[in-house]
């Protein structure tokens, strides 16, 4: 858990250098867990962060699976209901770190359930 709060940080301050503001780390809720919620252009953004420290395990872009993006959504539509956010565009981006590489990606795929 340890490793993953650190490069979540790490996303966190790449996100912020790109015009995010960040409003939280590690919102956790029966569903699941979200990286980082943030504002950015408009949109309330739920950011998921993958790391690996090589390709031997794959691109960490891939490893958002259609399973993760569904515990992302459902945990994503709790947090609004609870915070009772309403009318505001949504966007779903991930963040992979690889080694020391940072790649982002906006709109990496729609709400699902």
């Amino acid at each position: 858990r340890n490793i993953g709060n650190e490069y979540e940080r790490i996303a966190g301050k790449y996100l912020e250098d790109h015009g995010y503001q960040i409003i939280e780390y590690n919102f956790y809720s029966r569903h699941g867990e979200i990286d980082i919620i943030a504002k950015h252009e408009g949109y309330l953004v739920f950011v998921e962060v993958k790391y690996r420290e090589n390709d031997s395990k794959g691109d960490p872009l891939e490893a958002v699976s259609i399973q993760k993006q569904r515990t992302i959504s459902k945990c994503a539509l709790y947090y609004m209901k609870k915070k009772g956010i309403q009318d505001v565009a949504v966007r779903f981006d991930v963040v992979g770190i690889q080694g020391n590489e940072v790649t982002l990606v906006q709109n990496a795929f729609d709400f699902i359930i």
